[in-house]
């Protein structure tokens, strides 16, 4: 059975692998105390060119984008995202339930435009009645998107001035940032990221960690008693070591930064093969995402071969599948792929 259903469904890449095995015998000083963790927060640091930057080891995507709004965010206030963002869609409610309201507004080709979130705080504010209200106090996005576009530099930095004008801090969630960094169209780098967000995560569980995420926060005088705040939230992992082993292994030379670039040029073959066949793609990637319409009788017959991912119903007769390409997928998985088509 071929599995195109997502890129978190292996265990990890073999050096990240080796790095446990290589220290199973080692004793670690716990919760990312310990020299190695140190070390692989000091590679991030250098990759995102902030020296003075805060870097957090946290378990999962959700976890970290939860303790990330929560610490930035005061109780009053909000968190502008897509009304397709992760946050809003899939991740049940967790950003409410740690007491913080999703503010949802439409998307662009799954984006946010400095001008929807210029138009929202405008409105918000000219309300005589905001201060009832929950303030907006973030604007979150992710790169690449859920439909797997990406943000460019230029439209990050416009982002970057509506929240300065309306006092909003800035997070990117980067959960499959690995295959943003891997896009040919790509122009934003981890020094970016850094330059124009008050936070943002650095993905490991879908970009080749077994699992695992790292927050990067800038200006560490925004989330002062972090390490305390983790704690709080039943994130702090006795463990960390086990964290810091993998994200040493994947800054120590450039195989954070080019491990995407494989999978995003086999989704480009797919997605540009589907097309001269005749496809329909309702979203298209720059990404490793590739999204598909198809008949509900054709989709029966080809998830006995393959496994892709519900997106949505198109019609009462078609429905919308993701297929996902990872780190670690092949020509020769692409290419029995594509025979079934």
């Amino acid at each position: 059975m071929l599995d195109f259903s997502s890129d978190y469904t292996r265990p990890g890449h073999p050096l990240l692998v080796d790095a446990i095995a290589k220290n199973q015998g080692t004793q670690f000083l716990p919760y990312g105390t310990d020299a190695v963790s140190s070390r692989a927060k000091a590679r991030i640091r250098e990759a995102c060119r902030a020296p003075k930057a805060g870097v957090h080891f946290l378990l999962g995507g959700t976890q970290v984008n939860q303790l990330a709004i929560d610490a930035l965010l005061r109780s009053f206030e909000g968190v502008i995202a897509a009304d397709t963002g992760h946050i809003s869609a899939h991740e049940a409610g967790a950003i409410e339930h740690g007491g913080h309201k999703v503010l949802t507004i439409p998307h662009k080709n799954g984006k946010l435009t400095a001008d929807a979130v210029a138009a929202y705080c405008e409105a918000f504010y000219a309300d005589g009645n905001h201060t009832h209200m929950v303030f907006p106090g973030m604007v979150y996005l992710s790169q690449p998107t859920e439909y797997g576009t990406l943000y460019f530099r230029e439209e990050l930095r416009a982002l970057r001035r509506v929240c300065d004008r309306y006092s909003l801090r800035l997070y990117v969630d980067g959960a499959r940032l690995a295959y943003a960094l891997g896009a040919a169209e790509n122009d934003v780098s981890l020094a970016d990221l850094a330059s124009v967000c008050d936070a943002f995560s650095i993905g490991g569980t879908k970009c080749g960690a077994l699992f695992g995420e790292a927050l990067v926060v800038p200006d560490p005088a925004l989330t002062p008693q972090l390490f305390t705040v983790i704690k709080q939230h039943g994130a702090l992992l006795a463990k960390g070591a086990l964290l810091g082993l993998q994200f040493d292994a994947l800054f120590a030379g450039a195989l954070y930064l080019s491990i995407g670039k494989r999978a995003v040029a086999l989704a480009s073959l797919i997605r540009r093969t589907l097309t001269d066949k005749g496809y329909r793609q309702p979203l298209v990637s720059e990404t490793n995402q590739i999204f598909l319409t198809l008949p509900d009788e054709q989709l029966e017959a080809l998830q006995q071969q393959v496994r892709v991912s519900f997106w949505e119903k198109a019609d009462a007769g078609h429905t919308v599948v993701r297929i996902a390409t990872d780190w670690a997928t092949t020509q020769d998985d692409v290419d029995a792929l594509l025979a079934l088509f």
